[in-house]
């Protein structure tokens, strides 16, 4: 077996999946475990009692608490050989990935790398167990999304960063703050961040994405142009290819509803499982019962706990 210092990886400490909170995700937490930080959990259960009706994470707080402590956050736009530059650097970054089931997207840590082997190693909230990639499809992956890198570290060894050589780092910060907003349902707030951030970035297609979604809630028409444009920006971008699925099927555009749902379909088809139940409605509607039926079958079988999974399979036996 290669030694760890050959395959480029970090030993990072083990959490239990329940230290995950809304606002210390398990991720944020493992890294400052890492750095020898573990006394904030306390805190950020109290800062979870505003968040009362809110499900997810708030990333901006655990980010905020961390930097209370005395450490240096940076959201920035990754790349493959950053990442391996951190690795070596002893700094493990935290990327955001497609989730699986009902989670749309999910935080994970990489902990090394290996050019022999091609990988991207994980982390995995288990002990002695290691996630591991392809190389060519982790960063297909991570560019679903962004390819959003968030670095937490010491203030002591900050010295080490050159920032200049982190890309769009005030505009993507910007973004994750505008996020907190947008779980707060605070839509002005969250639509002037966004502007400041692509004001600082207009090539930022997290910026474009977030906008049109909050856009698309106030039900208004302009979304359309921010998904495309992110689309534009970053052709993989699998929420904005949803978002433009959402738009169309609120509006009874069931075509292009089905269009949209396909093509972030056939970026990742086994992220997300509700977006099989978005296109099985669309598919209803267009009198493609056959092809909403096996989508309405794909949806129960990657959400098995689906709490509507009762009345899909009662729709089932109709079609």
């Amino acid at each position: 077996m290669m030694d760890r210092k050959a395959q480029h990886t970090l030993i990072l400490p083990t959490a239990n999946k329940n230290e995950d909170n809304l606002c210390m995700p398990l991720a944020i937490n493992v890294v400052l475990k890492y750095w020898g930080e573990d006394t904030i959990i306390d805190e950020a259960l109290q800062r979870s009692k505003q968040y009362d009706a809110i499900e997810g994470s708030i990333f901006m707080e655990g980010i905020e608490i961390a930097e209370c402590h005395g450490y240096v956050t940076y959201i920035y736009k990754g790349n493959l050989l950053d990442l391996r530059k951190r690795i070596d650097q002893g700094i493990p970054l935290i990327v955001i990935m497609p989730g699986i089931q009902e989670t749309v997207q999910h935080a994970t840590i990489v902990s090394g790398y290996s050019i022999d082997e091609g990988r991207i190693f994980t982390y995995v909230p288990e002990p002695d167990t290691e996630g591991a990639f392809p190389e060519v499809t982790f960063v297909d992956y991570w560019n679903q999304d962004g390819s959003v890198s968030i670095m937490i570290i010491p203030r002591e060894i900050r010295h080490r960063i050159n920032e200049s050589e982190l890309e769009q780092k005030e505009s993507y910060r910007m973004c994750f703050e505008a996020e907190r907003f947008i779980q707060k349902k605070n839509s002005d707030s969250a639509i002037t961040l966004i502007k400041k951030a692509l004001n600082l970035d207009k090539a930022n297609s997290l910026a474009w994405s977030l906008l049109g979604s909050v856009y698309n809630e106030l039900g208004s028409d302009e979304a359309i142009q921010y998904f495309q444009k992110s689309i534009e920006l970053n052709p993989k971008f699998y929420l904005s290819y949803r978002g433009m699925g959402n738009y169309y099927l609120k509006r009874g555009d069931y075509h292009l509803a089905d269009r949209y749902y396909s093509n972030a379909i056939n970026l990742h088809e086994h992220r997300f499982g509700p977006i099989y139940k978005n296109r099985a409605i669309a598919r209803l509607n267009t009198e493609k019962k056959q092809a909403a039926k096996l989508d309405l079958l794909r949806y129960l079988e990657q959400c098995p706990m689906a709490k509507d999974k009762r009345q899909i399979e009662i729709s089932l036996d109709t079609l």
